[in-house]
């Protein structure tokens, strides 16, 4: 029996085996918990204009195609981000992106927060876009690439919760500090509520690039570049962590990947490289690169990667284009309410929203000041609390292949009449109702697909936000009517690919 057990402790293990002896534990914990940071700085800085909108809007006099702008510009960034991203954190590795990305992010939304005009605001929500996307893409890979087939489909519902409650933080945040009158100046340059809300959302950016120093590398990514020794010592670091036992009694000697064993080329102690070294090191990791992008234009990869893209490019629009404008729509609601307005449908807020130009100064004063009331930030906190508890109620039976294979196809076509049903609501008690089921069931179908592909987040993807916050303003103008009917659509489409599209969270990461 001795003999047996020192025979396979000499086999060579995959990344499944390796990591399924490694359990789960404090090391897990501790980075779920390096995680939460860089998921709700993905929902800051994707959403923080939006609260920001009704209290900026008289300081910047925006237009709504100056807000449709603002809310696309940080998407903007993510699109041309996502290759290089995608690049970067496949040949260097994932701890970098996070680390760096987190730090940029951190600094590029406190330079956000410093903006006096319009083109301010946007240079800096472009580059915060640009350097976002790299973490969260990364931080999802880099999560379940710690964790076995075991527990891998709770990372990705984990994923989902945190950006859930990063949802609800911001409206509270936003509900506890834009009502508060702050004005101050420093030497030429004025600061309000609104910038110093902006400066606080930059903290999870920050607090994420300081506790993922404390993190190695992807056992998984070292084993597919052929470092099999730093592999083998980061599983060591888990199990010791996670077991309380010895780096030594982790029972794994040997790890086994297509990848040829290069860890003697990759190891960097010893003498110092030369540039020549330096250089045909650094040509190798862009070949590498280049060569792992061939698989995903050739079958199997192609039709399923050209299906989850069309799907992400239409439901991604849809759901953002409501969710980024809900927090403005709700603000004119409690104006218009606050004013004494007969009718506060839909179609009517979208009118006084496309019309807000034409007002004269003192009625722009009264209406920025109704803005700051904090009523008008109250349905948006009971919008993300119903996500919340949905996601919260649909977590457990999301462990049910039954479930898992059909809610995507469910949840988009419920999601069909829901947004279509926006354009008949007449009160902000409907609306806050509507909205609320509509978000949830699109974030618990948009952490389906997550699952589905691996944490593959596709260009197509931001460009269906861009798109979708650039167009909307238009429809908008155009009548009540048309952006609704331009919603609906996209979600039969995006409900179309669902259909054939195989939900299989057990699968072997590759």
């Amino acid at each position: 029996m001795a003999e047996r057990a020192k025979d396979n402790a000499e086999e060579a293990a995959d990344f499944e085996t390796a990591i399924a002896e490694c359990g789960f534990g404090f090391f897990n914990l501790f980075i779920l918990c390096s995680a939460v940071p860089c998921l709700t700085a993905m929902v800051f800085s994707a959403s923080a204009l939006s609260y920001v909108m009704p209290s900026a809007e008289c300081d910047l006099d925006l237009s709504i195609v100056d807000k449709g702008m603002l809310h696309a510009v940080t998407y903007a960034g993510m699109i041309i981000s996502a290759v290089p991203w995608g690049f970067i954190a496949d040949t260097i590795g994932r701890r970098p992106v996070l680390i760096a990305g987190g730090w940029l992010d951190g600094f590029f939304v406190l330079c956000a927060s410093l903006s006096q005009d319009t083109a301010q605001l946007m240079a800096f929500k472009f580059f915060d876009g640009f350097i976002i996307c790299g973490p969260f893409a990364v931080v999802v890979s880099y999560l379940a690439e710690f964790h076995g087939k075991q527990h891998r489909p709770y990372i990705m519902l984990f994923v989902g919760l945190c950006v859930s409650i990063g949802s609800m933080l911001l409206p509270l945040l936003a509900y506890v500090l834009l009502p508060v009158p702050i004005l101050f100046k420093v030497a030429s340059m004025k600061f309000r509520t609104w910038q110093v809300f902006l400066a606080v959302s930059s903290l999870p950016s920050l607090l994420s690039g300081l506790l993922h120093i404390f993190l190695p590398e992807s056992p998984k990514f070292l084993m597919s570049q052929g470092n099999y020794k730093k592999a083998l010592d980061s599983f060591q670091r888990i199990y010791k962590l996670n077991k309380r036992k010895s780096r030594d009694s982790y029972p794994i000697k040997r790890l086994t990947d297509p990848t040829p064993d290069r860890s003697d080329d990759l190891d960097s102690t010893g003498r110092s490289s030369t540039l020549k070294e330096r250089f045909s090191r650094a040509k190798r990791k862009f070949l590498d690169g280049i060569r792992q992008l061939k698989p995903m234009f050739s079958n199997p990869y192609l039709a399923i990667s050209l299906q989850v893209y069309c799907l992400h490019f239409c439901q991604i629009m849809c759901v953002n284009s409501v969710r980024l404008w809900l927090p403005q729509i709700f603000a004119t609601m409690n104006a218009m309410d606050s004013l004494g307005a007969n009718d506060t449908s839909m179609c009517a807020v979208l009118d006084h929203n496309a019309n807000t130009k034409s007002m004269d100064e003192e009625e722009k004063m009264v209406e920025c000041a109704l803005h700051h009331d904090p009523d008008s930030y109250l349905d948006n906190i009971i919008v993300a609390g119903i996500g919340l508890v949905g996601f919260l109620i649909i977590f457990p039976f999301m462990r049910f292949q039954v479930v898992a294979s059909h809610i995507l196809k469910v949840f988009l076509f419920i999601c069909i009449f829901l947004v279509g049903s926006l354009y008949f609501v007449k009160t902000s008690l409907v609306t806050m109702i509507v909205s609320a089921v509509y978000l949830t069931m699109m974030g618990i179908c948009a952490t389906t697909i997550i699952g589905m592909s691996v944490v593959i987040f596709p260009t197509l993807m931001r460009l269906g936000s861009v798109s979708g916050n650039m167009l909307l303003p238009i429809f908008m103008q155009l009548s009540c009517l048309a952006p609704f009917l331009w919603l609906c659509s996209l979600m039969s489409i995006a409900f179309l690919f669902s259909l054939f599209l195989k939900v299989d969270d057990q699968q072997s990461l590759n």
